[in-house]
């Protein structure tokens, strides 16, 4: 806000025109009065006019005056703002709203400073200062067809955009106990205080109406108040979206918090520097796992998980791909083989995949059984002989997943 009061003085002493661009309720018409009482032409009049509230057919009468018998209902002649500020102001508020036909008179009078009434071809010159303001992105509009370019770079010389109330929460406190105290001296009300529940309260709600809403709730307090102390339940009623039970969802800014009260802000940046680090952290040993398993594939963006079919949930089993990427692992699995040594381990008689029989004792002259570890390698090593180091047929024939095999593969390597 200092920046945007800064900004009004240096505009102020020029007849520069500038749009002024915020949200309904932040205070644009404020910042408009502030330019014009700074300026120059501050003995001179200052025209409001909201062009969103005048009638289409209107708007060029109200702006420009209009000759006795223009249209329907003009029984006499009449001038239009443009004549009455001569020398002074003209704030179009909501100029996003006003109709293609009036922006083209509108250019005229910012170029020349000429114009005519409705229903005469007088021309007539005035001198004014332009301010305009919208709660619009005119921008969007002129690519929309809804508002002129030429005007949109006429009016947008000097832009000053006022952030919402919810951008800028150091000033919520000051301005709604400025608007108790004036609103207090209007009603010959005593002062009202506020405890520490209702500050915290006012500082969290999102106040979607702005200044606006502020000097509502604060009007309301003032006046139907009883009591001198403020507290959060006292002002819960009147804040759009809360009500007496309590927050609605999204109607009040996040904050952190603990039981003695509101964490401070160096606390508070502490937990959020934590929390970044933690999840890049996490981010960074999941995409070395994913560039250990897809390295030198070629493999598109990740979008789906899939699970081992063992039902193993060790993280080094998943690998994050698609569909589509899914075929692009297949040949590596199924065409690589595995450098095996030894011979062949015998087929079954009728072709199958062999089978391994489980050893319900110690045969003579066994003293240990092998550990399941070993017996595992073992398993794993006669089946790759078995299918010539084919990993697709021997992780099929182990029922476990291809991801799995090549893990274990890998791990008895590094063992090697």
């Amino acid at each position: 806000m200092q920046h945007v009061i800064d900004r009004a003085r240096q505009v102020a002493r020029t007849d520069i025109t500038v749009l002024i661009e915020g949200e309904s309720g932040v205070g644009k018409e404020l910042i408009a009065h502030a330019i014009h009482e700074m300026s120059p032409r501050r003995h001179g009049a200052m025209k409001i006019i909201n062009t969103g509230a005048i009638p289409e057919g209107l708007i060029e009468s109200e702006l420009f005056g209009a000759e006795k018998g223009a249209y329907t209902g003009a029984s006499e002649r009449r001038t239009g703002l443009f004549e009455d500020a001569d020398g002074g102001t003209v704030f179009l508020d909501e100029i996003g709203e006003m109709p293609l036909a009036a922006q083209v008179r509108l250019l005229r009078v910012l170029e020349s400073g000429t114009f005519t009434r409705v229903g005469s071809t007088t021309l007539r010159k005035t001198d004014v200062r332009i301010i305009a303001a919208t709660n619009k992105n005119l921008g969007r509009e002129v690519e929309a067809g809804r508002f002129r370019e030429d005007l949109y770079y006429r009016l947008s010389t000097v832009i000053i955009r006022i952030p919402p109330l919810r951008e800028r929460r150091d000033d919520i406190l000051p301005i709604f106990e400025t608007l108790l105290h004036r609103l207090s001296q209007k009603y010959g009300s005593s002062p009202r205080r506020l405890d520490e529940s209702a500050v915290r309260l006012l500082e969290r709600y999102r106040w979607p109406g702005n200044v606006r809403e502020v000097r509502n709730v604060a009007e309301q307090l003032v006046v139907l108040h009883r009591g001198d102390v403020v507290t959060a339940e006292d002002i819960q009623p009147y804040l759009r979206g809360v009500t007496a039970a309590g927050a609605s969802e999204g109607a009040l800014l996040p904050v952190a918090t603990r039981s003695d009260g509101p964490i401070n802000e160096a606390r508070e940046r502490e937990l959020i520097y934590r929390a970044l680090l933690e999840m890049r952290l996490e981010m960074r040993d999941l995409k070395e796992q994913v560039a250990k398993l897809t390295a030198g594939l070629g493999a598109t963006t990740p979008r789906e998980i899939f699970e081992p079919s063992d039902g193993t949930r060790d993280r080094r089993d998943y690998v994050i791909m698609s569909e589509d990427d899914k075929d692009d692992y297949d040949p590596f699995i199924e065409d690589v083989m595995y450098e095996i040594e030894g011979d062949e381990p015998p087929s079954s008689p009728n072709g199958r995949s062999p089978t391994v029989a489980p050893r319900d004792s110690l045969t003579p002259g066994e003293t240990s059984l092998p550990t399941l570890e070993d017996a595992e390698q073992e398993l794993i090593m006669r089946y790759l002989k078995h299918f010539e180091g084919n990993r697709r047929q021997t992780a099929k024939a182990l029922g476990i997943s291809e991801r799995t095999l090549y893990r274990k593969l890998k791990d008895l390597d590094e063992d090697l």
